[in-house]
């Protein structure tokens, strides 16, 4: 079940089709429904509605417009949902690469509103948790080079052997309440620094 305290920002330029939306949206029961019509400034206006999720409805789309709104849809990191009337795969792939979470082709009706908001939001939920597992994979990777070299340099300060160089990062990163890479990091800047 949708979340009735949503915020959804519709863009469009089109009265008509805007409504459309907005009246898909009002009968799925969602009643914090904002709607731009003014391209201009577009990003600003989107951060200071802060919404939750954001319906772009674009009739026929040139290059410079679905760049524009790839552009928001990858800098707000909110579900989005775009119409368009037409698409070639090359703007299909683009939307999926900048984050759109459900790309409608030709199929604005007010019956459908609600069905492509609660697509929009699982994808964008999907996309989200597996970014968010990538990231902590990357930093933990970094963080483990990092320690590597860390222990490298206390092994060859302190005569002492990986076990125990991996133990004083360890017990740094605990006292400190600091992750272990970034323990790590200030032994290897602290290195530099002296050169050591």
């Amino acid at each position: 079940m949708t979340d009735p305290s949503l915020r959804i920002l519709i863009v469009d330029q089109n009265v008509m089709r805007a409504s459309v939306l907005e009246a898909g949206l009002r009968e799925a029961g969602l009643n914090d429904v904002i709607v731009v019509r003014d391209m201009q400034n577009l990003l600003r206006r989107i951060v200071d509605a802060d919404p939750d999720v954001i319906f772009i409805d674009l009739e026929n789309p040139n290059r410079d417009v679905l760049e524009q709104m790839f552009l928001v849809s990858r800098s707000v990191r909110r579900p989005v949902a775009m119409f368009v009337d037409s698409a070639d795969a090359a703007s299909i792939a683009a939307a999926v690469e900048s984050g759109v979470g459900a790309y409608v082709v030709d199929g604005l009706r007010k019956e459908r509103v609600k069905s492509v908001l609660d697509l929009c939001i699982s994808r964008f939920n999907a996309f989200s948790k597996l970014q968010d597992e990538l990231d902590r994979t990357k930093q933990a990777l970094e963080d483990r080079k990092l320690v590597d070299r860390a222990k490298g340099i206390i092994m060859k300060q302190r005569h002492i052997d990986e076990a125990q160089a991996y133990e004083l990062l360890r017990k740094s990163a605990m006292e400190n309440n600091l992750r272990l890479g970034e323990v790590a990091q200030s032994v290897i800047t602290a290195a530099r620094l002296f050169g050591k």
